[in-house]
């Protein structure tokens, strides 16, 4: 299994993360106008206000937040790939890796496909799982790290936050 080197699974990070990302791109909005109404009956009221923001979105402006995490990870990656600084690029996958659960809880509980939750399942948890087990086993983390870079990762969310905001307001 070792014989990925470490600096090509670093890199492989974008890989997975786009492979992620274009099957949501691909589908959101189709998925959206499809199965807006059946999403409503099954989610609470409080959380369909949410929903409507998030409902109005097109493909293009979700991949105009892609793009955004993509040009803030590229740097965070080639420092850890290239410079062995890790612990943003693990905050990153830690965040990457508990993504998967947001996708399987979408998908359990509306109990239908939902946009994303076949990439998680198949690519991003044996990647993220296999990423976290090398950087352990190669101590080039600890647990302790992984736990700490958790609340670190969460700062992505102000950043997905305003990718969705520009896309709305530059795709239309």
């Amino acid at each position: 299994m070792h014989d990925v080197t470490l600096q090509t699974l670093v890199w492989l990070f974008i890989v997975v993360f786009l492979l992620h990302d274009l099957e949501e791109i691909i589908w959101v909005e189709a998925w959206i106008k499809k199965n807006r109404n059946r999403v409503y009956t099954k989610v609470p009221t409080r959380i369909r206000n949410q929903l409507d923001k998030m409902f109005n979105i097109t493909s293009g402006q979700f991949a105009f937040a892609v793009l955004l995490e993509f040009v803030v990870f590229i740097p965070f990656t080639f420092m850890a790939a290239e410079h062995e600084k890790f612990f943003i690029f693990l905050s990153f996958n830690t965040l990457f890796l508990l993504h998967v659960f947001t996708h399987l809880g979408q998908t359990l509980y509306l109990r239908m496909y939902t946009p994303g939750v076949v990439s998680a399942v198949i690519l991003v948890l044996p990647y993220t799982v296999y990423l976290g087990y090398r950087m352990i086993h190669e101590e080039l983390v600890t647990w302790g790290e992984i736990l700490l870079s958790i609340p670190v990762g969460l700062l992505l969310v102000p950043i997905v936050l305003l990718g969705h905001e520009l896309g709305r307001k530059f795709v239309k």
